[in-house]
């Protein structure tokens, strides 16, 4: 609980004055009755009655003006909303060395269905851009809510020569800063998921790439396919590209994301839920006021009448 008008609080001091003032009315009262009678007289001036009634209504009252003035200084509850702008970039590797087929039917099919399986799964609040590296990066499909764009952009990937990891990250974070016309001041929340067999070979580096995502608080989550036997022919030459978890862990773990070793439906559950968690919502504060006036008119017609059945007047 917050008050978005906490300076208004100090009126809270003046419930102590209020109930002194009332104690010493009271006190008073008996004075009065003992200095105008005699004590033969005085169970007539001031008969016995349950005591605790006088004192029932003035409680009542009191609470009602705790309650009002607390809601006078406006408090507050903390609620989760959708973010509407929250970016989803998905970055999947199309080097040579997806083509190994170690990963059934191979690398890249199978990134291919995972990329595809994961944009569907996300809500459609979510915006998804995909991104493909090689040597460069590109950006094959603006952030957007149009899935089927992103679909179109993903089975139109092509292979191509080296790997650059971390061109890839900047190439995400270039398109988050782009997604608006309110983003390169207001950047939306965003999340990186790449999928790679985990080799930069050309471009910045993953270190420059891990302290860019930092800069921007952009996780990155990262997907390893292939396993340490995976080979290519490329040119008629047989090559091993055994998959470089290490490099992809690292990347993951450095920028708050996940690192995961599969792409079955079990792991990409897992990817969006350390995605939804931080980004799909945001912590907003609500006005409660009116709670707090409600329940003190409910005090208030409780005082009123406790004070009517018991002594025929309003406190």
């Amino acid at each position: 609980m917050t008050f978005l008008s906490s300076e208004r609080l100090w009126l809270i001091a003046l419930l102590p004055a209020i109930a002194a003032v009332y104690v010493l009315l009271q006190m008073r009262r008996g004075n009065y009755a003992v200095r105008f009678t005699n004590l033969a007289l005085l169970s007539q001036v001031a008969p016995k009655r349950p005591g605790w009634r006088r004192h029932v209504a003035a409680g009542l009252f009191l609470a009602m003006l705790a309650l009002m003035m607390l809601g006078f200084a406006r408090p507050a509850t903390a609620v989760k909303v959708p973010r509407d702008r929250a970016t989803i970039m998905v970055a999947i590797d199309v080097s040579l060395s997806m083509m190994a087929k170690d990963v059934a039917p191979d690398r890249i099919t199978s990134a291919k269905d995972a990329a595809k399986r994961f944009i569907h799964d996300l809500p459609g609040r979510f915006n998804v851009g995909v991104v493909s590296f090689a040597g460069s990066a590109n950006v094959i499909s603006a952030p957007s809510a149009d899935r089927q764009a992103a679909d179109n952009a993903i089975d139109q990937l092509v292979l191509a020569k080296r790997t650059a990891i971390g061109e890839a990250v900047f190439t995400c974070l270039q398109a988050v800063r782009s997604f608006d016309s309110q983003a390169s001041q207001d950047p939306p929340p965003a999340h990186i998921v790449l999928l790679s067999d985990g080799d930069n070979t050309t471009g910045r580096t993953v270190q420059e790439a891990i302290d860019a995502s930092r800069a921007a608080h952009v996780p990155v989550s990262t997907i390893a396919f292939g396993t340490p036997y995976g080979t290519v022919d490329i040119e008629g030459e047989t090559t091993s590209v055994s998959v470089n978890k290490e490099t992809l862990r690292s990347l993951a773990e450095s920028t708050d994301g996940k690192a995961y070793e599969a792409a079955d439906s079990t792991q990409l559950s897992e990817v969006y839920a350390n995605i939804g968690s931080s980004l799909g919502w945001k912590t907003e504060h609500r006005d409660v006021s009116a709670r707090f006036i409600g329940i003190a008119l409910l005090f208030a017609l409780a005082a009123g009448g406790a004070s009517l059945a018991w002594f025929s007047r309003l406190p």
